[in-house]
């Protein structure tokens, strides 16, 4: 039978290559770590792993078996946190991946009612600039996914939640200002700004530029919205920001935006969750304070 200890030790194997540091990382002693595989390959008569100089590598079977840890550890680490928060007198967290970079502001007046309903819940948003958000969705790192972009799975739901225009922002007084709309031609002597990651997920590339074979003079990247906003506001650069999020700033007196393309770009904010019953208990119910939260300029 494969346990729980099987899978950890697999994990660790294929994160460290040998059963000295494998052993060490999981606090046990080699020939404890060695007996409990030798006694799993016996069972079912398949070698788990093998060795290729000084490092152990995963068989076929041994990968199979990392696939099942890969899957089912995480809802341990999950379950067990819970069952830690609910020891405390605590009701439990609520993890948040972001793959929508400028949407945190409006994610905060969500945030804000959610914690008052459920007082004894806390949040934990991650900002997914180094994690892909439908793993970690997948594998229970996160509890809900906050994404433009969802990339469909059979375990997944997705939930929309508005609909808005991705718009070219720029300084108020930029001669692009003087068109009605922006083509893709219009930006090739542009610096644009964006956020860090990889081109084929900003729709000003995908969805603008890239299908008219066109690019930019020079693109840079800034990690937070509002040192970017500055810059644009400064006249280094023009950048790709959802419409309202412009509206709803007063301050951005400087700034304006046109649309990209005569016909816009039109995107939707989904709310990614995993299909299975709520277990949280309060998952359904942050998507349905979610729905009821327009920005203002959509």
């Amino acid at each position: 039978m494969i346990d729980r200890q099987h899978l950890r030790i697999i994990k660790a194997i294929d994160t460290h290559g040998t059963v000295t540091e494998a052993a060490n990382s999981l606090h046990l002693t080699q020939s404890a770590l060695s007996h409990a595989m030798k006694k799993l390959e016996l069972t079912y008569d398949v070698a788990i792993w093998k060795k290729e100089g000084r490092k152990l590598v995963l068989t076929q079977a041994g990968q199979s078996v990392l696939g099942l840890a890969e899957r089912i550890l995480p809802q341990f680490e999950h379950t067990e946190a819970q069952l830690r928060r609910f020891s405390e007198g605590k009701q439990g967290i609520l993890r948040i991946g972001m793959e929508c970079y400028p949407c945190f502001e409006w994610l905060l007046k969500v945030v804000a009612p959610f914690l008052k309903a459920f007082p004894d819940v806390d949040v934990d948003v991650m900002r997914a600039f180094s994690f892909g958000g439908l793993q970690a969705l997948h594998g229970y790192d996160i509890d809900i996914l906050l994404t433009p972009d969802p990339l469909q799975l059979d375990t997944i739901t997705y939930t929309p939640i508005f609909d808005y225009e991705q718009v070219a922002v720029m300084n108020a007084s930029h001669p692009l200002m003087d068109k009605p709309f922006l083509t893709p031609q219009d930006l090739a002597q542009q610096t644009l700004i964006t956020y860090p990651v990889e081109l084929s997920r900003l729709d000003i590339f995908s969805q603008f530029l890239t299908p008219a074979n066109c690019t930019v003079k020079q693109h840079k990247t800034i990690e937070t919205t509002e040192i970017i906003l500055q810059m644009v506001a400064a006249n280094r650069g023009i950048t790709a920001l959802p419409k309202w999020l412009i509206d709803e700033d007063d301050s951005l007196e400087s700034i304006a935006y046109r649309s990209l393309g005569e016909k816009g770009i039109r995107k939707t904010l989904y709310l990614g969750h995993r299909k299975t019953a709520d277990t949280l208990g309060f998952v359904d119910e942050f998507i349905e304070m979610a729905k009821h939260y327009d920005p203002k300029g959509l």
